[in-house]
């Protein structure tokens, strides 16, 4: 039966033991890394699904959308889902160090903001793309968020006048499969797998944990999961904090 620990402070004090004792660390994350930076995720009270926009918001950041109402797709890209102001957390920085000290393998994540190779982790798998890319659809070149902000209406390239393109995955799109098999390995590799920041709701993404197979699985989230009852230990406290050691 899971440990469950609510208390930030005893929370991280655990984690960290168990970090010491693992060999092989994974990180799974999603959008409640973020939250402790200031961005807002979308299935909390005051997520994007509980704020009142023209559109909902699943349809909004839909392919189909994209490509029927491309202006207003690019303002609700450009207002709610480009956030340069972030900064990385905790959680973020300690990440990183346990990479550089080659105690964890890879983080695999579900979020677009670009914060964990801010915070200087270089092994990031994006299971749904960044921000940070954004692609021509007729010569390739990739322009910045930097870029995207400064434009008007309908972006186009700047190299060839094509149509550019968030490298992020869309709503009625597929993952990409190499980021997917990659970050399959990894997850089956590790002996120690560490999901934070995630309800684990949204698939097919949330189904990678099914690969597991080491002996320590950790859930550090807010709310209740449907895989907490599988968890060796569940940090239900502020992730930030969780790592703050």
């Amino acid at each position: 039966m899971a440990r469950t620990i609510t208390n930030p402070q005893e929370a991280a004090l655990e984690l960290k033991e168990r970090i010491d004792r693992a060999r092989r660390v994974v990180f799974f994350g999603g959008a409640g890394v973020s939250t402790a930076s200031g961005i807002p995720d979308f299935r909390s009270e005051d997520g994007l699904y509980h704020q009142h926009f023209k559109y909902p918001p699943e349809m909004m950041l839909s392919h189909s959308f994209y490509v029927s109402h491309t202006k207003e797709f690019y303002d609700f890209y450009r207002e709610r889902m480009i956030c340069l102001t972030a900064k990385p957390n905790r959680a973020h920085y300690k990440l990183a160090e346990l990479e550089r000290e080659g105690k964890l393998l890879a983080v695999v994540t579900q979020n677009i903001d670009g914060l964990h190779q801010a915070a200087g982790s270089r092994a990031v798998l994006e299971l749904h793309g960044s921000v940070h890319r954004n692609i021509c659809q007729r010569c390739g070149h990739v322009h910045s968020a930097e870029w995207v902000l400064g434009t008007k209406g309908v972006p186009r390239c700047e190299e060839c006048g094509g149509p550019v393109k968030p490298d992020v995955v869309l709503y009625e799109e597929s993952l990409d499969e190499d980021v997917i098999t990659t970050s399959l390995r990894a997850i089956a590799s590790c002996d120690m797998l560490i999901v934070g920041g995630t309800s684990l709701v949204v698939y097919p993404a949330a189904g990678l944990i099914r690969y597991f197979q080491g002996d320590q699985l950790v859930i550090c989230n807010l709310q209740p999961t449907p895989q907490d009852s599988a968890a060796d230990l569940v940090c239900a406290c502020d992730i930030a904090k969780a790592f703050d050691w």
